[in-house]
Order: C-alpha cells, then structure tokens, then sequence
C-alpha cells in the first residue's frame, strides 16, 4: 500500500529541532537524544526529519535511519488520533486475536503499523497487554476492550465514528 500520510511539518517545529540539535551535535551518543527529542516535536520521525537530523548531526542518514528503526520506541509512520492495539500474545492468539486484526485492518483499509489517510486511527500489535484472562484483548487509547470478536472490533471502530459526527 502506497503511503498516502503527506509528511506536515511546520517551520516552528523545525527551528525547535535545529535548537535540539545544536544541543547535542557536539556530544558522544547525541543521536539518542535528537531522534527522542525529534519524536516529541513531530510525533513520528518521517524521512523528511531523518534528513534534517543527519544533516545537522553531520552523520550519514543511514545512520540515522538504522537507530531510528533498531529501537521499537521509534515510529516512522504517524500515530493516529486514535491508536488501536490487538494483544497477539499466546493466550490471545489461540482464541482468535489474528482474526480480530485482520478485521481491523480490513474496516480501516490500513496495516499494522499504519495511520489511516485522515490520520484518526493507526493500529499496533503488541506480545502482552496483561489481561489474558479477558483474552483476544485489543485497546483503544489505553482502554481495554475483552472477550473480543472480529464484528465487536468494528463495532468498537464505528463507535469511535459516531463520537466525531
């Protein structure tokens, strides 16, 4: 799927990634701090700020890439308004949890680790929300939503809709 998120930054936020960088350009291990820094400012860490980094930084953007996609603490994709994660941890998974993604992705049109076009939803998977008595268990916003089924997934998706109509 083409990616149809057109990257936003504005000018203020540039100015305060520059200031970042210009904090740590000179210090060991700096790269840390800007790409956490980075994230703050535009939320995710697109090609567009890599670029600045790099160039700021004076270090290849590869390299800059290569952190910023070995540490699952950063995006590359941008958060939705809304961000939906489905637990695929073992006590999930066997009682359907992929299936429930499955109709997750379906309903928005997007894949795990993607922001749907007018940015309210992106979806995650993740190993273990803690609640695997209440098992397949997805969130939205942090709320916990058990004994899940594909049809009260998209249930759950279409009453986030009518709370912005």
């Amino acid at each position: 799927m083409e990616n149809t998120n057109v990257f936003k930054g504005t000018a203020k936020q540039e100015r305060e990634l520059k200031k970042v960088i210009a904090n740590h350009k000179d210090q060991p291990g700096g790269l840390m701090p800007v790409l956490q820094e980075a994230q703050n400012i535009y939320g995710y860490l697109p090609l567009e700020v890599q670029k600045i980094i790099a160039e700021g930084m004076n270090v290849p953007l590869s390299e800059v890439f290569g952190v910023a996609t070995f540490y699952s603490q950063f995006s590359l994709n941008p958060k939705g308004e809304h961000i939906i994660s489905v637990c695929l941890g073992t006590a999930c998974y066997v009682k359907g949890a992929d299936k429930i993604l499955a109709a997750i992705e379906e309903k928005l049109g997007i894949k795990a680790g993607e922001c749907t076009p007018d940015g309210m939803f992106s979806i995650e998977s993740c190993r273990c929300l803690g609640a695997c008595g209440l098992a397949p268990v997805m969130t939205v916003d942090g709320e916990v939503y058990g004994k899940c089924t594909p049809e009260k997934a998209v249930e759950i998706i279409d009453s986030y809709y009518a709370k912005e109509d």
